[in-house]
């Protein structure tokens, strides 16, 4: 009996270890199948590319057939395609009509083949969607941004814009701007900067606090930048900037008048601010209130200047060379760019001396931040 259970048992074993074998074997198969489906279809599309670049004359299609001479119709050229079918392969089997359309849509409000090229890398699958309503998102757009040239070149930024609702996104956020005191012009150039303000936009209670904290005036240059930047932000990424200044011994009052006078500080991240504030207070010996009267400071790169230049500035020091970085020409010093401080500081001695400071300044450049190269990037959302 039990002989009889032990063999019971090896066959069952065996049967499980089949089952793995032919799962193993189907997974892997289904993964062979997909590469060289993928394989085909790449190779599909090198070649309608490498078809498309004999086509690709002065002769103008008239009766485009396939996506390829559709492109060509419109204006792009072999090189395009081929950037265009790139980043997007799946274009290559794109309807005519539908393509057609859409690209009529580019066509009427000025965009080049280049503009194309640029909006495809930025958003690979904006002619595989549906285009509903684009004529009246289109009109409002074209009124709001006064002319089309100034669309243009928004959409070449955030090629989006033409498929945000326009009921549901874009007029409650234009409206709520209004609102809160940020005229068109300057919502237009927050676009332009910033161009993900229409769909990140947010405000709370919290938010609206935050603003009227900074009493910054609406008639202030400074207001557009505190309320769209409070808008993108999200609420944490506020608070742990705000309370990371607060760890170096500022008020809430001194916080809030530092973002009132330089509300940009909030594109900062948290570590370039904790490093730069840990540089000036251990190794420069600055009082944490040298901030409050140069917030530049802040924004300054360590490795690329801040360290340079007062390694440059003990070496000067040490050879007793003028002019000499200290006291407020420090803050000069930092604050002038690289060939106005070669002059001022390197090349105003002798060659051989010039030389070796020189020397010196660029071997400080060239040193990088220990484990720069293994850092672990944590990715929270949007930057701001």
């Amino acid at each position: 009996m039990w002989l009889r259970l032990m063999r019971c048992m090896l066959l069952y074993s065996n049967f499980k270890l089949c089952n793995l074998l032919l799962k193993g074997r189907s997974i892997l198969s289904i993964h062979q199948r997909w590469n060289i489906v993928a394989h085909k279809h790449l190779t599909s599309a090198a070649g309608k590319n490498e078809s498309v670049k004999e086509k690709c004359t002065e002769e103008i299609i008239e009766n485009p057939t396939n996506a390829a001479e559709t492109f060509i119709k419109w204006g792009c050229t072999s090189e395009d395609l081929q950037l265009i079918f790139k980043r997007c392969p799946t274009l290559v089997n794109a309807g005519v009509e539908s393509l057609h359309t859409k690209l009529a849509v580019f066509k009427d409000l000025g965009f080049t083949s280049s503009d194309l090229v640029k909006i495809i890398n930025c958003r690979p699958r904006l002619l595989s969607s549906c285009f509903r309503s684009v004529e009246e998102r289109l009109m409002f757009l074209i009124n709001f941004f006064g002319s089309r040239e100034v669309l243009r070149a928004a959409i070449v930024r955030n090629p989006s814009l033409l498929m945000y609702d326009l009921h549901g996104t874009i007029i409650p956020i234009v409206t709520l701007y209004e609102r809160l005191g940020v005229s068109k012009e300057e919502l237009i150039q927050a676009l332009m900067t910033r161009p993900t303000v229409i769909p990140r936009t947010s405000f709370n209670n919290e938010k609206m606090e935050y603003i009227k904290k900074l009493k910054i005036s609406q008639e202030s240059k400074m207001y557009k930048y505190v309320v769209t930047l409070i808008g993108v932000s999200r609420l944490q990424t506020i608070r742990e900037k705000f309370g990371n200044l607060e760890k170096f011994g500022f008020s809430e009052d001194e916080v809030l008048d530092l973002f009132e006078r330089s509300p940009l500080l909030l594109t900062l991240s948290i570590d370039k601010v904790q490093r730069n504030m840990t540089y000036l207070l251990t190794t420069l010996k600055l009082p944490a209130r040298a901030v409050l009267d140069y917030p530049y400071l802040l924004f300054i790169n360590l490795d690329t200047v801040i360290r340079p230049r007062t390694c440059l500035a003990e070496k000067l020091k040490e050879l007793g060379l003028e002019p000499q970085i200290s006291g407020l020409m420090l803050f000069t010093a930092l604050r002038m760019k690289e060939k106005r401080f070669i002059s001022a500081f390197i090349t105003c001695h002798p060659e051989d001396i010039s030389n070796t400071l020189m020397e010196h300044y660029m071997n400080a450049k060239g040193v990088r931040r220990v484990g720069l190269s293994s850092k672990r990037v944590n990715h929270h959302g949007f930057p701001f």
